[in-house]
């Protein structure tokens, strides 16, 4: 029996920190949530319950879902953890940002370059889109995309998020590659496609959870996380329970207390109906 097999049943009676991924977990491949899904975190919000969005797209890229999920107010992650908002129907843009963690990415970018020197690179230019040194393909980033005259205009800033991808290259190669020149200064997330994101050291989904659980006075043991890719992980680790999508890698599905259904099966709802359902919560 493990630790968290060992952990006291959650209690109706107190609130809960829930942080959800959105591509591979609420949404689906195809860009679609389903109406049971949407009902399903709305109710779950009306159950004390903080359900957070917690993803690796940027602000704009988020901000479509919530208003899918008919979430007007409260907090999402953003950018792989570091961007975190309030999201606020009266703010310019419909959210503040209450957190932003950056990171200066010459380095990084410098020796990735120096590997794939024909990748796509991108900057994050928070709320706006992303500085690319070429346009990326139609719908895999969202917001503005301003082509820089000069790699060297990608490094001049600080930097909350730098995206890398690299058509043709196994996804695998990139594991090895940031091992291999030793990007120790990022934290980084491989992505499904031959896609890496490097966020600041120290920078995850987890860490921008744990600052929002400390700030709203969650219990450790009242925290749940849902999600299936690379940059789940930890936050799979970090919450009291998790659960990895069933389309999941392996190695994700590892991190995670159970493995629910897959997307296309809307396997989230597992999850959901017990934080709906208070005579259900001693099972997470």
């Amino acid at each position: 029996m493990n630790d968290r097999e060992m952990r006291p049943p959650l209690s109706p009676d107190l609130w809960r920190l829930v942080g959800l991924d959105i591509d591979g977990t609420l949404m689906h491949w195809g860009g679609e949530i389903s109406p049971t899904v949407v009902d399903a975190v709305e109710r779950a919000r009306m159950c004390r319950n903080h359900v957070v969005l917690a993803t690796g797209r940027n602000v704009l890229g988020m901000l479509p879902v919530a208003e899918q999920l008919g979430i007007r107010r409260g907090f999402a992650v953003c950018s792989n953890g570091a961007v975190t908002v309030k999201l606020n129907p009266g703010s310019p843009g419909g959210y503040d940002i209450i957190e932003k963690v950056t990171f200066n990415p010459r380095a990084a970018l410098e020796l990735v370059r120096e590997e794939l020197p024909d990748a796509f690179y991108a900057v994050e230019d928070l709320g706006v889109g992303f500085l690319v040194n070429r346009e990326f393909p139609d719908g895999e980033l969202i917001g503005r995309q301003r082509v820089v005259s000069d790699f060297d205009e990608l490094c001049h800033d600080e930097a909350t998020r730098v995206v890398i991808r690299a058509p043709g290259v196994d996804v695998s190669h990139f594991d090895g590659l940031v091992h291999r020149i030793g990007l120790s200064d990022v934290t980084y997330a491989v992505g499904w496609s031959a896609w890496l994101d490097l966020t600041p050291p120290g920078v995850s989904k987890a860490s921008a959870l744990e600052t929002l659980r400390r700030h709203l006075g969650v219990y450790p043991d009242h925290t749940v996380a849902v999600g299936d890719g690379n940059n789940d992980i930890d936050m799979l680790q970090w919450a009291g329970r998790s659960a990895a999508m069933g389309t999941a890698p392996e190695h994700v599905k590892e991190a995670a207390d159970e493995v629910v259904g897959s997307v296309e099966e809307d396997g989230i709802l597992t999850v959901l109906d017990r934080l709906i359902d208070p005579d259900r919560l001693a099972v997470l």
